[in-house]
């Protein structure tokens, strides 16, 4: 399990055609010194299994189904990547549940300067991005929402589209300044809003939902 919060940025220095998969080489500063063979790391949002690990870089291998149902479609050699190790049992909270199975795929707009209350270019910035149909559904107005695996609070909803405040030290700490518009982006919606649409959807007779019933389900 993640939370969100990325720990840094790596960046693809490889890409190699392996079969029917693909193998991307990671090269980054800390995330390789606590990973072993078959440990889990979420790469933009999307938990994948840590190979052929080495002091400064790790590997991973994407099934054609990762490479499709991802904005890894839009990988190139050179590209920047958020990197989070899993939760400690005994770390801190810092965002939401973050599992890093992508829900769907949306597209970055724009990322623009917040004006300030003079009319002037502020240091924080509007995300805005277009989501589909199937992670819209769970998004909420100040609800969470995983981003390239980055944890946000929805600042406005209006249908599809779906706008964040971003503060500078998010700018510059993960991929998100390397973005253009019209770039896929990984989303993953809160999970529990999930649990809760399966439970609203059950027989009738068990349907109602109450305090009782939600300690019952583990919240």
């Amino acid at each position: 399990m993640f939370t969100g919060i990325v720990e840094e940025v790596g960046k693809v220095v490889k890409i190699e055609q392996r079969g029917e998969n693909r193998r991307i080489t990671v090269e980054a500063a800390n995330a390789p010194k606590e990973l072993g063979t078959g440990h889990s790391i979420a790469v933009s949002g999307v938990c994948l299994t840590a190979l052929d690990i080495k002091p400064k870089s790790f590997c991973a291998d994407l099934a054609p189904e990762t490479w499709v149902r991802t904005s890894f479609s839009r990988m190139h050699e050179g590209a920047m990547v958020n990197l989070e190790l899993p939760m400690k049992a005994d770390g801190r909270f810092g965002g939401h549940i973050v599992q890093g199975h992508v829900d769907g795929v949306g597209k970055l707009i724009e990322l623009e300067r917040i004006l300030d209350s003079q009319g002037r270019d502020s240091e924080n910035w509007w995300l805005h991005i277009e989501i589909p149909s199937e992670v819209e559904k769970y998004t909420v107005y100040k609800g969470s929402i995983c981003i390239e695996g980055i944890s946000l609070t929805v600042a406005k909803l209006e249908r599809n589209r779906c706008t964040i405040a971003i503060i500078p030290h998010t700018v510059e700490l993960t991929n998100l300044g390397s973005l253009k518009p019209g770039d896929p982006v990984n989303l993953e919606a809160d999970v529990i809003a999930k649990y809760v649409e399966k439970m609203m959807k059950g027989d009738s007779a068990q349907s109602s939902l109450t305090v009782e019933n939600l300690v019952g389900q583990g919240f």
